[in-house]
């Protein structure tokens, strides 16, 4: 946003946008800590089941 579009937007449309941005940033934020806890709960699941046939095999 410019200088300019500030000066036109009423308090409410600038409050607005101010609340969009703050929450577009905590989805992104929150999409990434999900993503990660994803691939850590893969691997679990891997090496779980990698344990498990190594004992049926045994």
């Amino acid at each position: 946003m410019n200088n300019n579009s500030d000066q036109k937007l009423s308090g409410k449309q600038k409050a607005a946008l101010e609340r969009e941005a703050r929450l577009k940033a905590a989805l992104k934020t929150n999409m990434k800590r999900r993503k990660s806890q994803a691939k850590v709960r893969s691997r679990a699941i891997v090496e779980n089941t990698d344990c498990d046939r190594n004992l049926e095999d045994e």
